[in-house]
């Protein structure tokens, strides 16, 4: 098993932003897809978050900073600072900064997806906004991704 150790500071070169998303996310432990596991962190901008979808990767979730609106398997509930949620792989989930300043995580994510190479290519494909349902599972196909719905809103 190999793993990149990959340091770089928010910001810093090295850091994916993917505006329609809402969404810069550092790779702090980087392997290749498959392997044991590896860790992002990532900044959400207020009222953002991904599109409901789910992949065979579970994720841990530790909140940094803010306060999140979560939906895993139709079941909603509130993180925030401190809190950790754990997703277990193929459960429909998503997410949604749901305060008035960005929002941080970090994320485990167990096998290894390869999330630079994922979430570059998913930015790629939205660098001009949003795109059909249809695009996104187009994209998401190859890598065991399966996109559900659109992004969270925040009805309680």
């Amino acid at each position: 098993m190999e793993f990149t150790f990959v340091h770089n500071h928010l910001g810093a070169d090295g850091a994916l932003s993917i505006p329609a998303l809402g969404l810069t996310l550092s790779v702090r432990l980087g392997s290749d897809r498959g392997e044991t596991l590896e860790i992002i962190e990532t900044i959400n901008a207020p009222g953002f978050g991904p599109p409901l979808h789910r992949h065979p990767q579970t994720e841990i979730f530790r909140v940094l900073e803010g306060r999140y609106l979560y939906e895993i398997a139709g079941e909603r509930f509130f993180a925030e600072e401190g809190d950790v949620v754990c997703i277990p792989g193929g459960q429909p989930h998503g997410f949604l900064n749901i305060g008035k300043t960005p929002a941080r995580q970090l994320v485990v994510i167990s096998p290894s997806m390869n999330a630079r190479e994922f979430f570059a290519a998913l930015g790629d494909l939205l660098r001009n906004g949003p795109v059909p349902l249809t695009e996104l599972n187009a994209f998401g196909g190859p890598w065991d991704v399966e996109f559900l719905g659109g992004p969270l809103t925040n009805r309680e």
